[in-house]
């Protein structure tokens, strides 16, 4: 089963929260607010890691991408619709 925008932004928002120490696969599933199911869990962590946000090691998943300054320039005075 694919996981949903929502699913995928829901561990995002965790592994951000949490940058600085890795993390176990166990404990990300005991720290998110909804359950999910572990091969979900596992599609979202690869997607992840393909697109450069993650790193996966023997102690664990951990956050490693930055947003570009320019981008975070570029959306500083931007109105949101």
């Amino acid at each position: 089963r694919y996981p949903n925008l929502n699913t995928v932004l829901m561990v995002e928002s965790l592994l951000k929260k949490h940058r600085d120490i890795p993390m176990k696969i166990s404990e990300i599933k005991k720290k998110l607010p909804k359950k999910i199911m572990h091969q979900t869990l596992i599609i979202i962590l690869e997607y992840l890691w393909k697109s450069g946000k993650i790193i996966y090691g023997p102690k664990g998943v951990q956050w490693i991408y930055t947003e570009p300054e320019h981008l975070k320039k570029m959306f500083e005075n931007s109105l949101e619709v």
